[in-house]
Formats: C-alpha cells, structure tokens, sequence
C-alpha cells in the first residue's frame, strides 16, 4: 500500500505538471516549449502502449515503430489524395472520423497478423522478428514513390475534428493531453481486470498458466493488438504535430527510444512509461544543445544512464523515487 500511494503522488505531479505548464509557456511567449511538450505527450502515449505487452506481458518487442509510423501514415495518406487527387474517394479525406479510426485499425490489424506470427517464437527469436517485420513495413514505405519514398511525405492538411483545431498549438496539445490520462486509465483497468493478472501471470509462469487451463497465446495476442491499436492513435497524433512523416519513423531506432522510456521510468507500473518519456525527451535536448563534440555524441551519456539504471536501480526511476519518498 506504501509503495502504491508513492506511485500515487508521483503520477499526480506529473499530470500536474504537464497540465499547467503548457499555457504558461503559451502566455510567456515560449512555443519551443510547448511543441516539445506535445511532442513528449505523444511519444509517452507509445510507451503506455509498449509497457502494457513489455512491461506487463514480458514481450520485448523491436517493432512497435512501425506501429507508430502506420498511424502517422493514414493521417498523411488520406491528406495527400485529398490535396492532389487519385485513390479512392473514400480516401480523400482530412477528417478525424475517419483518420483516427483509420489508424487505430490499421495499426491493430498489422498488429494481429505480424503479432500471430511472432507470438509462436520465445525470447530472442521473438525480439528479431518482431524487428524484422518492422523493418520490412519501412522497406514497403521506401518503395512507395507515390507517398514521397525516403524523403517523407508533408502532411499540408491537418485532421479535422469539430471540438478542436489542430492548427491551435495549444488545443492540439491539449488533446493530446487528455488522449494520454485515457490511455493511462484504459492500461490501468485492463493490468488490474482478470485478462490483465492473466497476462502477468504469463509473465511470471507461462507453463503454470497453461496448467490453470488458460489459452496464454490468445490472451497475447490480445493484448499485442490492443498495444498496437494504442500506439496506431500515437501515430496519428503524432503525423497531425508534426504535419511530415517519413519511413525514419518506421526505423528500430526508434522502437529502441520507446523501450529506453519504458525501461528508465520503469517497465510494468502505469506512470513509469510517462515519467520515461519526460526524462527523455527533456535529457534529448538538453544534451543535443550542448557545443560539439558533445552535442553530437549525445547518445553516450544516454547509453550510460540506461546501464545504471540497469544495474542498480531495478524498476527503474519510479522505484527509485517512490523508495526515497517513503523513507
């Protein structure tokens, strides 16, 4: 109960913060900060959606990228055959009733079929091949001249929603805002309902849980469509805030910045995907800012935080915090 009211205060402070700050920044003149707030809100949405198959179902996926750049892309998609014509009329759209349902399906389907594949290997083997499916999805964007190849496709039309503007930084924001404390108490309900100690349970005992009479792949792969629907929603949030996408979104790298935050703020606790997030995006810039050589080599200090939190600090920053705030 202790180490559950230190979690407590921590995600308060949190969601306090990053509800307040935003128009303070707006009202000082500070819109760098804002744009790296609403671009932090989104990627911490990925990372709920990484921890929920990581962090509660011990699947260490390499792949969850491609998740992220499938979202961005049915909002660019549409967006471009609505500005320039060709494809379905269906398609040539900028609205958000179909964009956001868009994403969120694409992104569970490519999820349920990648994911019942993957989910018949263990360990290793699961870790490469959910990479190589996410490689092979940058390599179809690459080809696809149409939709800019390489070079990114820009998005000249955000999604139209009828309650926000997403041209307003700060409603766009704000959207986001709210778009995470759902995801946030979407994973808590699901990690604390039947399905979700099940999934844990799994984790823990795979061969105990099949003994129990429970169907663990199912239950996987359930959870592995619903991440994936989850991080399809990040991606359409995040092609909307940044109005380019490219197949560099699809990249491993990135699925490895998704695991970093999870595992730094701490893998299998609702807030330490969130609190992984801020660390990491505010550390980013922060040393990206500093004079050559520094600035350029700044994944050095990244890679040395993570082995220290690694090694001794296990649960990651959340634990670490929650300990000296108990004491």
């Amino acid at each position: 109960m202790t180490m559950l009211r230190g979690r407590g205060w921590i995600t308060a402070i949190i969601m306090i913060l990053l509800a307040v700050l935003p128009p303070i920044f707006v009202a000082t003149g500070n819109a760098f900060w804002l744009d790296l707030a609403t671009r932090l809100v989104i990627l911490a949405i990925a990372a709920v959606s990484l921890n929920l198959i990581l962090g509660y179902g011990g699947l260490v996926s390499f792949g969850h990228a491609a998740l992220l750049g499938i979202g961005a892309y049915a909002v660019g998609i549409p967006a471009h055959h609505w500005l320039y014509g060709g494809g379905p009329e269906w398609l040539q759209t900028t609205s958000g009733w179909l964009q956001f349902p868009l994403a969120i399906l694409a992104a569970a389907l490519f999820a349920l079929v990648t994911g019942a594949i993957c989910l018949r290997t263990r360990g290793v083997y699961f870790i490469m091949i959910t990479m190589a499916f996410a490689q092979m999805m940058y390599y179809l964007i690459v080809s696809i001249e149409e939709y800019g190849g390489d070079d990114g496709l820009v998005i000249d039309q955000r999604s139209e929603l009828p309650f926000v503007d997403f041209s307003d930084p700060l409603q766009q924001y704000f959207f986001c805002f709210v778009s995470l404390v759902i995801v946030l108490l979407l994973v808590r309900m699901i990690v604390n309902s039947r399905f979700g100690m099940v999934l844990q349970g799994a984790k823990g005992n795979e061969e105990r849980m099949r003994t129990l009479g429970y169907n663990v792949y199912a239950y996987r792969l359930t959870a592995y469509v619903i991440s994936g629907a989850m991080c399809g929603f990040a991606g359409a949030l995040l092609g909307n805030f940044t109005t380019f996408i490219s197949p560099e979104m699809m990249d491993w790298q990135r699925s490895g910045e998704l695991m970093f935050m999870v595992i730094l703020g701490g893998a299998s606790t609702t807030v330490g995907p969130v609190l992984g997030a801020v660390v990491f995006i505010v550390l980013e810039h922060l040393l990206s800012s500093l004079p050559e050589p520094l600035g350029v080599y700044w994944h050095l200090p990244f890679g040395l935080l993570l082995i220290i939190v690694v090694l001794f600090v296990r649960g990651g920053l959340t634990t670490l915090l929650t300990r000296r705030g108990d004491r």
